[in-house]
């Protein structure tokens, strides 16, 4: 009896070292979850299916990062997935152990904590894929974006590697301003292109223009990616992999790179929020477009927002109603849009800086389970 009265009075101090936040609204192809608290602020997050199966993943976590002490630490993660949707996940499960281990070792958050984290987490599902080398060969032809923003002790880092985008709203004279905080790595801009000349200057076609689209080895558009194993060691270059992914040639190095581009920003009180996206929405919104948009709405719901002002975007460019678009089923749907990802952090000035976080603890993953909604919306 004594022994159960004790529990009792201990038990709430033993907290869970994660809990899981409550997960979002599922409405056909969209999910959403419009209004919720990180360490810094509130946030908004949604995402709209377009590929047979969602190929986007996405998570926000909130929580101390460090073992050792209490700092607040806010992570955004948005993976944008290409040939399936199993890098992706791998990620969402892996990169975010990755950060804690490496940022408790080190005992700070760093662009070095940062770099090892992609490594580690690229070095995961190359192991994964040479294990199901034989089972699961198509596993080497599947790759994924990975755009990462960490807000801790005031500062934001931004690490990328694709072609998701990082905006930031920023106020300028009383006018909110569009900064583009992440590097992109797209073979349509010019400067990657040049980037990878440089980095093989012995293949004259390291960069191909198909059907009006630049792609690397005219097979992919992206430059930096993880996974896509068969771009990054000739071990996978061969059967059984399929034949339209095998190059002819042998290459010696690889050919895309999974090494991040990393901005490190000392936020201030000018910058109000920032929207974290996968490129599904940048094809039909520009920064500053999307960047007014929250600026002029109510916090609530302003992720969804976003995903509706650009497939409204998507059915103009195809001289089709909003409405009509609405209509379309997955797989279809996507010779309209591609998967669409955001999370909007708004920045409390008070509580960007806050060295201890006293908030609950949130991990939530986007999309919770959406790759098998069947419905339309």
């Amino acid at each position: 009896m004594v022994g159960q009265t004790v529990m009792r009075i201990v038990r709430p101090c033993f907290k869970p070292d994660h809990q899981l936040a409550v997960g979002g609204t599922r409405d056909g192809l969209l999910w959403y979850k419009d209004t919720g608290r990180h360490a810094c602020g509130d946030f908004s997050m949604a995402l709209v299916q377009a590929n047979n199966l969602l190929e986007d993943a996405s998570q926000v976590e909130a929580a101390p990062l460090l073992l050792s002490h209490s700092s607040s630490t806010t992570f955004v993660g948005i993976y944008d997935g290409h040939g399936g949707p199993e890098t992706a996940h791998f990620i969402a499960q892996h990169f975010f152990p990755n950060l804690k281990k490496f940022a408790t070792e080190q005992q700070t958050v760093s662009v070095d904590v940062i770099r090892k984290s992609y490594a580690a987490t690229e070095e995961g599902f190359l192991n994964l894929v040479r294990k199901q080398w034989l089972i699961k060969p198509q596993l080497a032809s599947v790759g994924s974006c990975c755009l990462v923003g960490i807000i801790n002790e005031g500062v934001l880092y931004v690490a990328n590697t694709g072609d998701s985008r990082a905006v930031l709203g920023r106020l300028e004279r009383g006018v909110i301003k569009a900064v583009q905080l992440s590097a992109e790595h797209n073979a349509s801009i010019e400067s990657v292109r040049e980037e990878l000349r440089q980095f093989h200057p012995d293949d004259p076609r390291i960069v191909v223009l198909k059907h009006n689209v630049w792609r690397v080895k005219g097979l992919i558009q992206v430059s930096r990616t993880l996974g896509d194993a068969y771009l990054k060691s000739t071990e996978f270059n061969r059967e059984p992999l399929l034949a339209r992914f095998r190059l002819s040639e042998p290459f010696h190095k690889p050919i895309l790179s999974p090494e991040p581009s990393i901005e490190v920003h000392k936020l201030c009180t000018e910058d109000q929020f920032v929207i974290f996206a996968s490129d599904g929405l940048w094809e039909h919104l520009t920064n500053q477009e999307a960047v007014d948009i929250v600026n002029c709405s109510p916090r609530n719901g302003i992720a969804r927002r976003l995903i509706k002002a650009a497939l409204r975007e998507a059915a103009k460019k195809r001289e089709m109603r909003y409405s009509d678009l609405k209509k379309i089923d997955r797989g279809v749907r996507r010779h309209f849009h591609d998967d669409i990802t955001v999370v909007v952090l708004f920045l409390d000035s008070a509580l960007v800086g806050k060295r201890f976080y006293g908030g609950p603890l949130l991990s939530l993953r986007g999309g919770d389970g959406a790759s098998t909604l069947t419905q339309k919306c």
